[in-house]
C-alpha cells in the first residue's frame, strides 16, 4: 500500500440488512479511513422492502446493483456482493473494503479479504453476529453514528443550533444509563490487561499503541459506544488509570501515556 496517499476503499452496501436512514452518517464515518473508490449497493430492487433506499442513492453517488431473487430462501444479493468483492480485489485498485451489513454471511468474505492483505471495515447494527465483527479489522455500530444533514439544511439551521449546542468537546452524548455496568463487566479489564501487555519498566503504555491493541482484541471497540468522542476522556472516566501528557519536541504535538495506578 502506498501510504503517501489516502487509502482507496471499496464500499459495498447490503440493502437487505442495513437501514437507509443515515447513509450520510455512514459515508462520513467511512471517509475517516479512506476514499471510497467504489460505492455499490446490492438488492432486488423490484421488492418494496428496499424502496426507501432509492431516494438516497443519487444524492450520495451510490451505484445500485440489481440482483433478482431466483428462488425462495436463497440470498442472491449476498452472492452478488461476494463475487463483486473478489473481482474488485483482483483488479488491485483498492487498499481496503468496507462491508455495510449486519449479516454474518459475510464473515468468510471479510476473512478472505484480510488474508489478501486488505483492510476490512464493517458497519452494521448492534445485532450483528460476533463472527462477522471479529472477522473485520474494525467494526462500527450504526447506532453510534451521528446523523449528517444535507448541506443546504445545515446552512439554514446553523444559527438556530449554535444557540443550543452543547459546549463539551469530549462528550458525544450523555453516557448510557448502564455505562458503569458495562464497564464493570469487562471494559476496564480489557484496558488494564492491554496496558500490562504494552507497559515499559515503569508501567507506562503509549496511548496510540494501547488503542490499536484494544481494537485488535475487540474490533467493535469505539469510545463512542460509551458516550465519549476519544479514548483519552474515556480512560479518564475510570479512577484506576492515570494519564501522563509529554512534550514530543514537535510544535503542537503531545505524546500521551497511560498506566494503571
Amino acid at each position: 500500500m502506498d501510504y503517501s496517499r489516502d487509502p482507496r476503499l471499496a464500499v459495498l452496501f447490503d440493502a437487505d440488512n442495513v437501514p437507509y436512514s443515515n447513509v450520510r452518517g455512514m459515508l462520513a464515518e467511512i471517509a475517516k479511513y479512506g476514499t471510497p473508490t467504489f460505492k455499490r449497493i446490492y438488492a432486488d430492487w423490484t421488492k418494496p422492502t428496499v424502496s426507501g433506499w432509492k431516494t438516497v442513492l443519487l444524492e450520495n453517488g451510490i451505484t445500485p446493483v440489481q440482483q433478482y431473487s431466483y428462488t425462495t430462501g436463497k440470498n442472491a444479493t449476498d452472492s452478488a456482493m461476494i463475487i463483486d468483492a473478489m473481482d474488485i480485489l483482483y483488479t488491485g485498485r483498492v487498499d481496503g473494503f468496507c462491508i455495510v451489513s449486519s449479516d454474518s454471511d459475510f464473515t468468510r468474505l471479510a476473512t478472505r479479504l484480510r488474508e489478501a492483505g486488505m483492510k476490512v471495515y464493517g458497519i452494521g447494527e448492534k445485532k450483528t453476529p460476533v463472527p462477522f465483527i471479529a472477522a473485520c479489522d474494525k467494526f462500527i455500530y450504526l447506532e453510534i453514528l451521528k446523523p449528517v444533514e444535507p448541506v443546504l439544511k445545515q446552512v439554514l439551521t446553523t444559527k438556530v443550533k449554535s444557540k443550543t449546542r452543547t459546549k463539551s468537546k469530549d462528550i458525544v452524548q450523555a453516557p448510557p444509563v448502564n455505562a458503569i455496568e458495562i464497564a464493570n463487566k469487562g471494559l476496564a479489564k480489557v484496558i488494564s490487561d492491554s496496558i500490562n501487555d504494552l507497559a515499559d519498566e515503569n508501567g507506562w503504555a503509549f496511548l496510540g499503541d494501547l488503542g490499536n491493541l484494544i481494537l485488535k482484541k475487540q474490533p467493535d471497540f469505539d469510545p463512542r459506544n460509551y458516550g465519549f468522542k476519544k479514548l483519552v476522556p474515556l480512560i479518564k472516566s475510570f479512577d484506576q488509570f492515570e494519564i501522563d501528557e509529554r512534550e514530543s519536541g514537535k510544535k503542537n504535538t503531545t505524546l500521551v501515556f497511560v498506566r494503571t495506578k
